[in-house]
């Protein structure tokens, strides 16, 4: 009986910061699941780690849509290769890989404020307007006017991109460039291939500042 009293205690606890899924087990399922297996690469927080993307914060239904990616080795950029189609495998059920996207996507996300400050306002401006002379659109357009993403838009398939590391945003607008962009939707592959080194680096330290 004390066992059940202090489990239904930490249910509630965490239910209380942290908007329940469809029942506090789950919650506290997924919980327990992101320290025990994705803490490792993507920090203790999921706040991310160098190339590792940060995941809190990360919009729900763009989540699901990677982790079954990397399950069905449909991602297929190097790292998801190395790191993420085993452990996709062996661990994520589909309710595993609902309920942790959901939980993910309610941790608060803090910047990685990682970029080259010099660079931001160059970022800011294609970020905002585009390249007009290279037919590049404004990310703003699909991202959202703080790069929040936009779960209910392309059925989940576009992240929210602010505060996101300036060395994982960099390398993936470079792979998609190159031709890792299997699970990409039009039009990313297309304007990845049209934007020069300068100007990645320029999106991908401003986007490292977005709050």
């Amino acid at each position: 009986m004390k066992r059940l009293k202090l489990t239904l205690a930490v249910v509630a606890l965490i239910s209380g910061s942290v908007p329940a899924l469809a029942g506090g087990p789950r919650l506290v399922y997924a919980e327990k699941f992101a320290d025990r297996n994705c803490a490792w690469c993507h920090g203790p927080s999921l706040q991310g780690f160098f190339k590792a993307p940060r995941l809190a914060g990360q919009t729900s239904r763009y989540l699901e849509n990677q982790l079954l990616n990397f399950r069905s080795h449909a991602r297929n950029d190097p790292l998801a290769k190395q790191y993420m189609w085993g452990a996709a495998a062996n661990h994520l059920s589909l309710q595993t890989v609902r309920s942790l996207s959901v939980y993910l996507s309610r941790l608060n996300p803090k910047s990685a404020d990682d970029g080259q400050q010099v660079l931001a306002a160059r970022g800011r401006a294609i970020y905002r307007g585009g390249i007009p002379e290279a037919n590049i659109p404004a990310c703003v357009a699909c991202h959202g006017p703080d790069a929040q993403g936009a779960a209910a838009q392309g059925a989940g398939q576009i992240p929210r991109l602010g505060g996101l590391s300036y060395y994982y945003l960099k390398r993936r607008l470079e792979q998609w460039g190159e031709g890792y962009n299997a699970t990409a939707s039009r039009p990313m592959p297309d304007i990845a291939s049209k934007l020069s080194v300068n100007e990645i680096d320029a999106l991908a330290s401003y986007l490292s500042f977005v709050r």
